[in-house]
């Protein structure tokens, strides 16, 4: 693996000095793959889905609104980008979206299930609303596109990898976030579970539990003094962390 690094740049989120780092995807290349990412219009879905175009892979971002700036970079890179916009926590339409990114480019190759949503309320007053709508996008579509795409990958015979966004609160829990703790507890037991009954079938699940990050998710948490300062208390870097492009 090859790093390069990047002069230090003002990042937007935090105004703190970051070095711009990027892999040399000459070591890693997906030249050829296609990779399925949910929820990258902005944030860590979009950092997502533009280091998998810069390693070579077409995307399909599937999305509630029409990601323009994420296209707009994609494509600069020279990748084929399909938008498909649809709202996940209606399941029955998701087996369509993958026949459609099928059709679009021959098969798909990675799904990267990041299209998340955060409810915050105390428990003692937390809605059957707020529930429902975190678990449906958070949990329930995480299993039905991951099924969907297992489908495809065991049709087309060469396997397949799986990249589910789980959290940190997977493992501490939190405070006034009762339905996106529980989705994304979910969501570590639901990817043991699938890499455990799909590995037979070169089908590769893995979840990966981002820290606090500077996003659209958090601007709520962050904008409250209180608690963004007794999160900074126990981050050694004192800071958000952010994605610099």
């Amino acid at each position: 693996m090859i790093w390069t690094m990047w002069p230090l740049k003002i990042c937007a989120s935090c105004g703190h000095k970051r070095i711009r780092c990027c892999y040399d995807f000459k070591c890693i290349s997906l030249e050829g793959k296609v990779a399925v990412v949910t929820g990258c219009d902005t944030g860590l879905g979009q950092g997502m889905a533009l280091g998998l175009a810069q390693a070579g892979c077409d995307i399909v971002g599937i999305n509630i609104v029409e990601p323009t700036e994420t296209i707009k970079q994609v494509t600069a890179l020279g990748r084929r980008f399909l938008s498909l916009t649809a709202d996940l926590r209606k399941i029955d339409g998701i087996p369509a979206l993958l026949d459609r990114a099928v059709a679009e480019f021959g098969h798909i190759d990675i799904l990267v299930n990041n299209a998340g949503l955060i409810r915050r309320e105390d428990a003692l007053e937390f809605s059957e609303k707020d529930w429902d709508d975190v678990m449906n996008l958070n949990i329930k579509s995480v299993f039905f596109m991951s099924q969907a795409a297992a489908k495809h990958f065991i049709a087309q015979g060469n396997g397949g990898k799986i990249i589910n966004i789980a959290s940190m609160l997977s493992f501490q829990g939190g405070i006034r976030v009762p339905s996106y703790t529980a989705s994304k507890s979910g969501v570590m037991g639901v990817t043991r579970l699938m890499a455990n009954e799909w590995a037979k079938h070169n089908i590769n699940v893995n979840a990966i539990a981002p820290g606090y990050m500077a996003t659209n998710n958090t601007q709520q948490l962050r904008a409250d003094e209180q608690r963004s300062a007794e999160i900074l208390d126990r981050i050694p870097a004192g800071r958000w962390d952010c994605r610099v492009t």
